[in-house]
């Protein structure tokens, strides 16, 4: 029993081990750029290394296109999405093409995206689909996603040829009056010409006539052997590159430490005790009678009963002169007669509140009583002036 379990074990850990090795054999996913680097079937190696082992004068561009070399006959920029081209490098494209150069634009298989100044300066729009069609393949099965289209104008580098094989996703258009479509097929253009100045523009609907899987069909090869006949070649790999993102500085890194180092000093401080927490305090507001007592207190002990005497019948003055209109400048006993007539205030409770005012004036010092008292009559005078007598008792 126990040998059965070991062998188990055994088996199983062999399993395990071959399913591993497979997993670990298995190939990389093929790679959709259209690069002179790329062996896979959607890949320009194969274009580029047959130029080259047959004596063609071709290579690459990994700057920018502004910088594209005098000797240059044939340009070819192979479906880019990793970076735009410029509106700066279409205005180099655009002088190249007008002093006598040949350009070869392999259009990306979505308008709209990757080449929006490339789109613009040709005049691209989509077209409709191609259709179906395996005219002079042995089989269906030999390229079952593409389509044969027929040359309609063998002009240019295109002279002599009479069928190309390219995907049957879709086309597309030039809109511009001189531009002319040399192939395609029931409508659906797939190669255009566009003469412009010396030289001449050659736009065709993605990088199917130089992928690795399609090269050797019907007459594509024949169509690169053309452009390459003419002169010196170069295929643009400067656009395949994603721009690298510099790397961060040395001075941001200071910077996140020290506000790593900031944040560690807060935490600590904010939590470590130093000591037993502190009861909390409890504030206490003091209360309106509190602050009088208070006023009191230090007016008493400022002693300034005698200056404030005076102000007690200014004050009272004023009142009568805004709520009953008897002016100041009265005379104590003029201003007693209206004060009687107005508001029913004897004339003679003003006028003995007056005199008590000017006897204790007169004595010095002032008592804190005596002021009290005349402060009280006042008091009562002025609350009977506005209304208010039975507010307070007398």
């Amino acid at each position: 029993m126990k040998n059965a379990r070991v062998a188990a074990v055994l088996g199983l850990l062999v399993a395990v081990a071959l399913a591993v090795g497979l997993a670990s054999r298995q190939a990389a996913p093929d790679s959709p750029v259209p690069s002179i680097t790329n062996p896979g079937p959607l890949g320009l190696k194969g274009l580029f290394v047959y130029l080259r082992e047959g004596g063609r004068d071709v290579s690459t561009q990994e700057a920018s296109l502004e910088s594209l070399p005098a000797d240059t006959r044939t340009l070819v920029i192979a479906a880019p999405q990793a970076q735009p081209v410029t509106k700066e490098e279409v205005a180099a494209l655009e002088r190249f093409v007008q002093d006598g150069g040949t350009l070869v634009y392999l259009s990306p298989h979505t308008l709209g995206r990757q080449q929006p100044g490339l789109e613009e300066w040709l005049g691209l729009v989509s077209g409709p689909l191609p259709g179906t069609n395996h005219q002079g393949l042995d089989s269906e099965w030999v390229d079952p996603a593409g389509v044969t289209v027929d040359v309609w104008l063998p002009a240019g580098a295109l002279r002599g040829l009479s069928s190309l094989r390219v995907s049957r996703d879709r086309s597309l258009r030039m809109d511009r009056e001189d531009a002319v479509p040399l192939a395609g097929r029931a409508g659906a253009s797939v190669v255009w010409r566009w003469a412009h100045g010396k030289g001449e523009v050659y736009v065709v609907a993605g990088a199917d006539l130089a992928e690795n899987r399609r090269l050797e069909l019907l007459d594509n090869l024949r169509f690169w052997d053309a452009l390459a006949a003419r002169g010196p070649l170069r295929f643009d790999e400067f656009h395949h590159a994603a721009v690298a993102r510099p790397p961060l500085s040395h001075g941001i890194w200071v910077f996140i430490a020290q506000a790593l180092a900031v944040g560690l000093v807060y935490v600590v401080s904010r939590g470590t005790r130093f000591g037993a927490p502190r009861p909390v305090h409890v504030e206490r507001h003091r209360s309106s009678r509190e602050y009088v007592r208070s006023l009191g207190w230090l007016m008493r002990r400022a002693k300034v009963e005698a200056e404030l005497l005076p102000e007690l019948d200014s004050a009272l003055r004023r009142l009568m002169q805004e709520r009953l209109g008897i002016a100041p400048s009265l005379p104590d006993a003029e201003a007693a007669r209206l004060l009687e007539e107005t508001c029913g205030v004897p004339a003679r409770e003003y006028l003995d509140a007056k005199e008590d005012l000017v006897r204790t004036r007169e004595r010095t010092p002032v008592k804190p009583a005596d002021y009290t008292r005349l402060a009280r009559r006042y008091a009562n005078l002025e609350r009977r002036v506005t209304g208010r007598a039975g507010d307070a008792p007398q």
